[in-house]
């Protein structure tokens, strides 16, 4: 229903400021040197979200509705001139009531839709003022140092492999190894993860948790400069370098901030509600209903 709504709001403003009449009627006009907020009482501090701009077989249109639709269109559209704009959201929205009031049995899909959209919204806006009351910086900081500051110092890994299909293929890669092959070498003409193969196998810095656990057990068992391996893992066997090591520097508070705060607002979010789904009066007739039934439209048809 949203991205309906969305492109109907698009396509009849695209309509209204493309219409004949208001072709001809700007066509007639000089050129303005001056918006409607200039030239008329329309925009004067008196007015408020209440002002009706219009009604419709006595269903009144305000200036908040004006204003609510404008945030919800896309940039193109907003950064049109203020009459212009001002002309097409005015005209829209009469005629999406004239056309709304045309409708008289919305049927069970309609109005289950109608409900959920505005289910949907309402609990946005209360998920906004959590997310607000919650994320701040001193909330940042409890959740940073709880992550961080009792922390043991953590490696990463400087490592090279070459990927084959078979334990026998990395078994005669290894021999030439310890013959005097170069690694590089052998990964550019053998490998099978071409991306680094290209680049001598090189992986890069690497720390724990990046790589599947086969591979990152041999790479944390592996002594450095001696190949290991073959290890096995999804992706075929590995012959691993590891060049290098280093304790890993600490991310800072604002490298961590947007993880921090999309940690601190799920937190809150889950909390608030809990609290509120302990306070609430909620029954369940639903639960023992067969899940298949969410895939029988025709029962809101």
């Amino acid at each position: 229903m949203t991205k309906r709504s969305g492109f109907w709001s698009v396509l009849a403003l695209t309509t209204a400021l493309v219409s004949p009449a208001w072709a001809e009627g700007e066509a007639a006009k000089p050129a303005e040197t001056t918006t409607p907020a200039e030239t008329t009482e329309a925009t004067t501090p008196t007015e408020t979200a209440d002002t009706v701009v219009a009604t419709v077989n006595g269903v009144k249109i305000t200036l908040g509705h004006m204003i609510a639709l404008r945030e919800t269109l896309p940039g193109e559209y907003q950064s049109l001139p203020d009459d212009v704009l001002f002309k097409g959201i005015y005209e829209q929205l009469i005629q999406q009531e004239v056309l709304a009031q045309s409708v008289k049995d919305l049927g069970p899909r309609g109005l289950a839709m109608i409900d959920n959209d505005k289910r949907g919204f309402v609990s946005g806006v209360a998920i906004e003022g959590i997310v607000a009351e919650a994320v701040t910086d001193a909330a940042l900081q409890a959740a940073y140092d709880a992550r961080f500051k009792d922390a043991a110092p953590q490696t990463e890994y400087s490592a090279a492999h070459i990927l084959v299909e078979t334990a026998e293929a990395a078994e005669k890669l290894k021999a030439e190894l310890a013959a005097g092959a170069d690694f590089a070498e052998l990964a550019k003409a053998n490998s099978t993860d071409t991306g680094t193969g290209a680049n001598g196998g090189d992986l890069g810095w690497f720390g724990l948790g990046m790589m599947v656990k086969p591979f990152e057990d041999a790479v944390v068992a592996a002594k450095v400069g001696e190949v290991a391996g073959p290890v096995q893992t999804d992706f075929g066997f590995h012959l691993i370098l590891v060049k290098e090591t280093r304790v890993a520097a600490k991310p800072t508070l604002d490298q961590m901030r947007d993880e921090l705060a999309a940690e601190v607002e799920n937190t809150a979010i889950n909390a608030k509600i809990e609290e509120l789904t302990k306070g609430a009066t909620v029954t369940r007739e639903g639960e023992g209903l067969d899940p298949a039934l969410l895939k029988n439209s025709t029962l809101i048809d």
